[in-house]
């Protein structure tokens, strides 16, 4: 199988390329490297994947249509997998036009190259945003009024349709997964497992947006890659699938976890609730149970801890 995945060198994306070349995947990555997070980490995470196998790196802003179609005529893969995107709820308030162009002009780009260079398959990578503060909980993939809370949200949304039409109108077998609060190892420093792991550990006042009680369903990275390897096989003209843990854990709780796992207390400062937060988050994964035999093994508990390992040797490389 020859697979293209973009956004190879983030966090989802370098565990994602990793399984590729176990399995034997002749495996390509498109990532620009962008500053939206420390670059050195990307190129940390892309050696990574270069001690599980060889890999070709193309360095490419997916808003390059040019580019971004000499690259997919290049390498004519069975399947894209299409992780690449801007990313994070407060950002995308401050930087709306730049989500816009990226993940909105940027899955259309590739579902065009894509197009054009016969691809038959595509895996995207959604999010559990999509739902916003509407729908039953926990979310369940026929939800027929998700309402986005934020410009992140809404632009994976419109991407969700664009995939719907290029399925339709050109015969591109097209999985769509809503990925909820993925956490693990090599995680981006943004994120809050790391961020609150950092801060408690240097005794810095971690920022608790609201009164702790918003819910999220983290999710393990090799449990959602498990999920995307499971759709690469999928038979389908469109689908959508939730991966998650379907447990939400709230704010409150995943700190406690952490001043017990770490034997430091958290100095707490407390911020009003944001714009484009949602008070919960939760998967119905009956249906990828159900399609894909998804099978979420690792419990919140036990992730921390990996994460935690992780997180040790790299202060200690760092320090070294």
């Amino acid at each position: 199988m020859r697979v293209l995945v973009t956004g190879g060198a983030g966090f989802i994306g370098s565990h994602l390329c990793e399984r590729l070349l176990a399995e034997g995947a002749d495996t390509a990555i498109i990532d620009d490297l962008n500053a939206s997070y420390s670059p050195d980490l990307k190129r940390a995470n892309l050696e990574c994947i270069r001690q599980a196998g060889p890999v070709r790196f193309y360095a490419c802003d997916i808003s390059d249509s040019e580019q971004l179609s000499r690259i997919v005529a290049t390498e004519l893969p069975n399947v894209v997998i299409h992780l690449a995107a801007r990313v994070g709820v407060r950002d995308s308030l401050v930087q709306p036009l730049l989500y816009e162009r990226v993940n909105v002009g940027g899955t259309l780009n590739l579902l065009e190259a894509c197009r054009q260079h016969r691809v038959g398959r595509f895996v995207f990578a959604s999010s559990s945003s999509v739902y916003g503060a509407g729908g039953r909980i926990p979310f369940r993939e026929d939800c027929c009024d998700p309402r986005p809370a934020s410009v992140y949200a809404a632009t994976k949304l419109a991407a969700e349709t664009l995939c719907y039409a290029y399925s339709y109108l050109y015969g591109i077998q097209v999985v769509v997964l809503r990925l909820f609060s993925v956490y693990g190892p090599r995680q981006r420093p943004d994120l809050v497992l790391r961020k609150f792991t950092e801060m408690i550990s240097r005794g810095e006042p971690i920022p608790l947006y609201g009164d702790g009680s918003s819910a999220r369903d983290y999710s393990f990275v090799a449990d959602i890659v498990e999920g995307i390897m499971a759709s690469l096989g999928y038979q389908t003209d469109y689908d959508v699938f939730n991966l998650g843990s379907s447990e939400a854990t709230q704010l409150g709780c995943l700190i406690r976890m952490l001043e017990h796992k770490l034997q430091k207390p958290a100095k707490i400062c407390r911020l009003p609730a944001q714009a484009g937060d949602v008070p919960i988050t939760c998967a119905d994964i009956t249906k990828a149970r159900r399609c894909l035999n998804y099978d979420p093994r690792v419990p919140l508990g036990e992730g921390i801890d990996r994460f935690l390992e992780w997180h040790a040797r790299l202060e200690q490389d760092e320090a070294s």
